[in-house]
């Protein structure tokens, strides 16, 4: 209905969540934020504040945000200032916390309570005496599951409003497959995953099936999705900053790709007492590399598979697109064989976007995750081990992801078979260190005795291992500066690829 449809813009502000934040300066406008808990209900913009009433199953819902001034479109009358007389009225005004008053309730939807009691007794007794006691028996059940409905639903209006996109109903119809939706919805859109009311509808219909996976953060869980697998990391509550770092990095715009876990919904589920936090992505049996490596040897062709693969993920993320549907450059920050997965073609897909950095060209800053978690210490570049590295120049970042890239590429190498010859798995300095080690015993390890894996002498003799190994070094220098990139990686393995015929 057209109704339906003006009511569209208003969904994807809120469900978006423009109102979290707007640019910090000295014209920065101050608006009231009914969804912004952590700054005191309180947010900042250059564009407008709003103020906004509907209905909502009945009920009224005032919501207050912020606008920023590239969403004030089109000029003078913009679409999420408009009112709607049936869904609601909406205000949009230009000076501080002018988005406090309240407005008129619209006049449409209101939901008519019709209680429902039975008029007069039936034409017989006998039969009225039986059907009272069972129709109040059914109005209880009905009325007990509505409550305790209602009170999840307050709940989550808590947590972020939750409200539904009446444009997206047909985006899940019965015979839509997950590669469909993914498909459908992310190539069409913005390139930054599903809308939220559709990964929210998905998330709630998974049912999962086996554990797989146990980590700091959490649980990983295979789950039957219409009859696919899906992988679920299900975090627990003191990681809701990882949760949600990890589901906003997925959605950056323009970050799906081959070599990347393809994202599909991140929901906060409560049950009541407490509230598990789902990431949802697609599943891959063979596990991580880590996982893969200890169990099978690899071929000269799949080492060069996995390692142009990775290095193909890793270029796509430290690679900035530059547009007004850009994506900005992004590094790693935890690589290591345990966070990249092993899909069913041989190829690698890098995982764990929760430590991830963003850089902002325009401004050049960088975007860092406020959590507590640092990387994996063994796989720490000599510029983190000694605290030298620069935290304010975006490619600091990027030459530590190349550094621990040149590990797993030692991992991978080490597995492969080269006429009967292999050797068995290791994690990168298992000779060197313990195998937890602190700090400051990788540390002496890489900075001060500048020790670096082995590489065997019969690498020699095959022409993809010697490569392999003089890449590894060039990633490991101690100066980050003079270090590969992960382009000059991936043309490196993509002639490697030619010359030993391998099929990609």
């Amino acid at each position: 209905s057209a109704g339906a449809s003006s009511f569209f813009p208003l969904v994807v502000l809120l469900l978006a969540g423009s109102g979290g934040s707007g640019p910090r300066g000295i014209q920065a406008l101050l608006c009231a934020c009914t969804s912004c808990l952590q700054a005191n209900y309180t947010c900042e913009t250059d564009g407008a504040c709003m103020v906004s009433i509907f209905n909502l199953d009945g009920m009224e819902h005032h919501v207050r945000t912020c606008i920023p001034k590239v969403e004030l479109v089109p000029a003078g009358k913009p679409f999420y200032c408009l009112s709607s007389e049936d869904l609601r009225n909406t205000h949009c005004c230009y000076t501080d916390f002018c988005n406090k008053i309240d407005l008129r309730v619209p006049s449409g939807h209101l939901k008519e309570q019709e209680p429902e009691h039975p008029s007069m007794w039936g034409p017989v007794e006998l039969v009225g005496i039986i059907a009272g006691p069972v129709f109040l028996l059914f109005l209880i059940i009905i009325i007990v599951f509505l409550v305790i409905n209602y009170h999840q639903r307050v709940y989550h209006n808590r947590q972020r409003l939750d409200m539904e996109d009446p444009s997206c109903e047909m985006c899940l119809s019965k015979d839509k497959t997950l590669q469909d939706l993914v498909y459908d919805l992310s190539t069409s859109g913005s390139g930054s995953g599903l809308p939220l009311f559709v990964q929210r509808t998905v998330a709630r219909t998974i049912v999962l099936q086996e554990i797989i996976g146990k980590g700091r953060f959490g649980e990983v869980w295979r789950g039957r999705w219409r009859g696919g697998d899906v992988a679920v990391k299900i975090f627990s509550s003191r990681e809701e900053r990882s949760w949600f770092r990890e589901a906003e990095i997925y959605q950056t715009v323009m970050l799906r790709h081959e070599n990347i876990l393809g994202f599909i919904a991140a929901d906060n589920k409560d049950n009541g007492t407490w509230t598990q936090l789902w990431l949802v992505s697609d599943y891959h049996e063979h596990g991580s590399l880590f996982d893969y490596l200890n169990r099978y040897t690899v071929t000269i062709e799949g080492m060069i598979k996995l390692a142009l693969s990775a290095a193909s993920g890793l270029a796509h993320l430290h690679m900035e697109i530059v547009g007004t549907q850009g994506k900005p450059g992004i590094a790693h920050r935890d690589l290591k064989s345990k966070n990249i997965l092993v899909k069913k073609n041989g190829m690698c897909a890098i995982a764990d976007l929760g430590l991830a950095v963003r850089h902002d060209a325009v401004t050049d800053t960088i975007d860092i995750a406020p959590n507590q978690r640092v990387g994996t210490k063994r796989y720490m570049a000599p510029e983190v081990l000694d605290e030298t590295i620069n935290m304010k120049h975006f490619d600091s970042f990027k030459c530590a992801d190349i550094y621990a890239l040149g590990l797993v590429y030692w991992e991978i190498a080490r597995r492969c078979n080269s006429g009967g010859v292999h050797e068995e798995y290791q994690l990168p300095y298992y000779d060197l260190v313990p195998s937890d080690p602190s700090i400051e015993e990788m540390r002496k390890v890489v900075c001060d005795q500048k020790l670096r894996p082995n590489i065997p002498n019969w690498w020699q003799s095959y022409e993809a291992l010697r490569v392999m190994g003089k890449m590894m070094r060039e990633c490991w220098y101690a100066n980050g500066a003079a270090r590969l990139t992960a382009l000059r990686i991936k043309k490196t393995l993509s002639q490697l690829s030619v010359q030993e015929d391998v099929k990609i």
